[in-house]
């Protein structure tokens, strides 16, 4: 009797994985697949994570998931910055979508911002508006190539006067 009693007071637990605190910086939680905002969550704020996110609720902030993929759902409405691996919109999203790898679009999707990905997916029904840079790691110069014959000093009408007939050459 007395013995019982011995070992389950004194004996040290042995761990048990399956019960392991929430902020246990254990490998188990990390390889959980993926993450869920539901329907009638919603978010202010800065979301990031190291895994996948599926949005069905709101969202209204930025959206930070650069190594894994990020879905919206049909019912999602998200109003934020997006970036991803890959970024899959089945619902509503105001803001730029950068997508690593890619970037779908489906055809219950509505986007209005800009898409940066080597690989963009409009599907059939999509609505977007905005603009699609798909090659990303290309700057562009903002200065302009140096003219081939050198002009005198001009006044600042004579200035003028060169902007608008440029504006009126590029313009025909």
């Amino acid at each position: 009797m007395f013995d019982k009693r011995k070992d389950t007071q004194d004996s040290p637990q042995k761990a048990d994985p399956t019960n392991v605190p929430v902020n246990s910086p254990d490998k188990s939680f990390s390889s959980r697949s993926t993450a869920m905002i539901g329907p009638t969550i919603q978010v202010k704020g800065t979301i990031t994570g190291n895994e996948n996110l599926i949005i069905e609720g709101k969202v209204d902030g930025a959206v930070d998931l650069p190594q894994h993929d990020l879905t919206i759902g049909e019912s999602g409405q998200v109003i934020a910055n997006l970036s991803a691996k890959t970024i899959k919109v089945d619902g509503q999203v105001t803001g730029d979508i950068t997508g690593a790898e890619k970037v779908i679009i489906s055809k219950s999707g509505k986007v209005q911002g800009n898409l940066v990905a080597p690989r963009v997916t409009l599907e059939d029904g999509a609505k977007f508006k905005g603009s699609i840079d798909m090659d990303p790691g290309e700057q562009q110069s903002v200065t302009p190539a140096p003219s081939k014959a050198a002009k005198p000093d001009l006044s600042p009408r004579e200035v003028k006067q060169e902007a608008s007939y440029a504006v009126l050459r590029v313009g025909r």
